[in-house]
């Protein structure tokens, strides 16, 4: 029976899961992206933080769902750390949204959206990811991302917008003035996750109308700008993958009512449904 090693990675850390007599082993490391790390790095970070927990002698498949793997270079950055333990293991790296497609859809059509810090959305044809809409990032974009409802948290905040309630709750619940919160937005690195970390406040305060405002307007905008633009969106079962998709799900499931879509799988994260399909292929 193969050994079959599977990673869902992003730039602050992996998820793992090593597949193995029928069984599944879950590990985690700190992410592995080539927009940050050679090869040589990626191998120390292999040695010191993953192959002494996998404690398996052979390898024989590896496959690797990351951020910053879209182009050919950046995927041999990754495989090559890879092939220097397992020189005989067959090694696939991808990127991170094919990752997501495949653990909602397995092998069967549909629309896999990413709804965590940032956001995306693509038609996966059952093989390959055949159209794709990739977010502008946190600074333009990410429609109902958690950076983008975070950044309506704290607009609401700063500009005095809400209620005496709900103002007197943030401030209990984070500590912050206007100047933490702009260090940390135009000055320090990783601005998207600080903004993103207000996200906790929505679902801890859900059934105050702002609360529903901001969560319900952000999931539109996602709705709007990708989801309607494939018209595979009213075919196919609309599959979603991460935090705000999986807390939210109950506002998702509304909005594709209203939009006519059927709505799948809802997961909070890849290797929830990525294990199960490498599992599948053991048996």
């Amino acid at each position: 029976m193969s050994n079959i090693l599977i990673a869902d990675s992003g730039a602050t850390k992996t998820a793992w899961c090593l597949i193995s007599n029928g069984k599944k082993k879950s590990i985690q490391t700190q992410g592995l992206s080539p927009f940050f790390l050679n090869t040589a790095q990626i191998i120390d970070i292999l040695n010191n933080e993953l192959w002494k927990k996998v404690k398996v002698e052979t390898i024989d498949e590896i496959y690797f769902y990351g951020t910053g793997c879209s182009t050919k270079e950046n995927q041999h950055i990754v495989a090559k750390a890879f092939k220097n333990q397992y020189p005989k293991a067959k090694v696939v790296v991808a990127h991170d949204m094919l990752g997501a497609a495949k653990s909602v859809c397995h092998h069967t059509k549909g629309i896999a959206c990413i709804l965590g810090t940032g956001s995306s959305a693509c038609f996966f044809d059952g093989k390959k990811i055949a159209k794709s809409r990739t977010g502008l990032g946190y600074a333009l974009g990410d429609e109902g991302s958690g950076s983008y409802l975070g950044r309506k948290i704290i607009q609401y905040y700063l500009y005095d917008t809400f209620d005496a309630e709900l103002k007197l709750s943030f401030e209990k619940r984070f500590n912050v003035d206007k100047n933490t919160i702009f260090e940390n937005v135009y000055k320090k690195p990783f601005p998207q996750r600080y903004i993103a970390s207000f996200c906790v406040f929505l679902s801890e305060n859900r059934g105050h109308f702002m609360i529903e405002n901001i969560i319900e307007d952000g999931l539109i905008d996602f709705f709007f700008r990708h989801l309607i633009k494939f018209n595979e969106s009213w075919k196919h079962p609309i599959h979603f993958v991460g935090s705000i998709a999986f807390y939210f799900k109950d506002v998702i499931k509304d909005l594709c009512n209203n939009y006519g879509f059927e709505l799948g799988k809802v997961i909070k994260k890849p290797m929830d449904g990525l294990a199960d399909l490498y599992l599948d292929k053991t048996k």
